[in-house]
């Protein structure tokens, strides 16, 4: 199974996503992880969109 993750671009960057042949758009798409998206990601143009994790009351 190939590992998916959320990238966003970097602010004030356009960054080609090759797979879907158009640009990555601001709100961030999910991709397959791959050598590309680490390379753009080593280079600064992207970052990666991290789940937040909900916080839940516990009740006792």
């Amino acid at each position: 199974m190939t590992q998916r993750i959320t990238v966003v671009p970097a602010s004030g960057r356009t960054v080609p996503d090759p797979e879907a042949g158009d640009l990555l758009p601001a709100e961030g798409r999910e991709v397959r992880f791959n050598a590309w998206w680490q390379r753009r990601h080593n280079d600064g143009d992207i970052t990666l969109k991290t789940e937040q994790p909900t916080t839940q009351a516990v009740q006792a």
